[in-house]
């Protein structure tokens, strides 16, 4: 099969496939309307777990709507607060984080990521990430805080030393100044 280049979150999604394997720990930091969730639930199998996070009670409740729907029982725990908390919860490491910024699709514009909260939850998870997991951040810069949250997260990962973490930015460079973007971070040792 030929591979195709595709946007952010089709990269992120290359990324865990690639990255998971059956019985590990993961963390959606973003839960949207659950799709990635459901992914990583599939991915992490019946001896694996998934801990969720979003801020929106509505994001929460379809996410589990979808995965019962998938009978994916046991197989994950659904928090209805900020990803900046994760690392209240005292998660043991998990091999892979993700990360999807802005709005909820088809929800309120009103309710978005903001830069503040975000990067005290990209700290968190540099922090839960084993030696050799993966954090995918994808950015959607085609709004204001959009704009702002992608310009901090640029000087964020960037200052990350080498040593510690490999950084990797996929940018289209023919798609527009509000195209999304995906950042993917490799822990290699230690805590932040």
């Amino acid at each position: 099969m030929d591979y195709i280049l595709r946007s952010a979150r089709f990269l992120a999604s290359d990324i865990r496939k690639s990255t998971i394997r059956p019985g590990d720990s993961v963390i959606d930091a973003t839960l949207g309307n659950g799709h990635d969730t459901l992914e990583l639930c599939q991915l992490v199998g019946p001896d694996g777990h998934v801990y969720g996070f979003d801020v929106q009670p509505s994001a929460v409740e379809s996410t589990r709507a979808r995965l019962m729907q998938a009978q994916m029982e046991g197989r994950f725990e659904l928090y209805c607060e900020g990803h900046e908390h994760m690392g209240e919860h005292g998660f043991p490491p998990v091999s892979y984080i993700c990360f999807n910024l802005g709005w909820l699709p088809g929800g309120d514009k009103g309710i978005t990521t903001f830069w503040e909260t975000t990067r005290k939850a990209l700290e968190e998870a540099l922090t839960l990430l084993k030696p050799m997991g993966v954090c995918t951040v994808c950015a959607y810069p085609g709004h204001e805080e959009g704009d702002r949250e992608r310009r901090e997260l640029i000087a964020f990962l960037s200052s990350l030393p080498p040593q510690r973490f490999n950084v990797l930015r996929q940018h289209f460079l023919n798609a527009g100044p509000g195209a999304p973007e995906c950042f993917v971070i490799q822990k290699q040792s230690g805590t932040l």
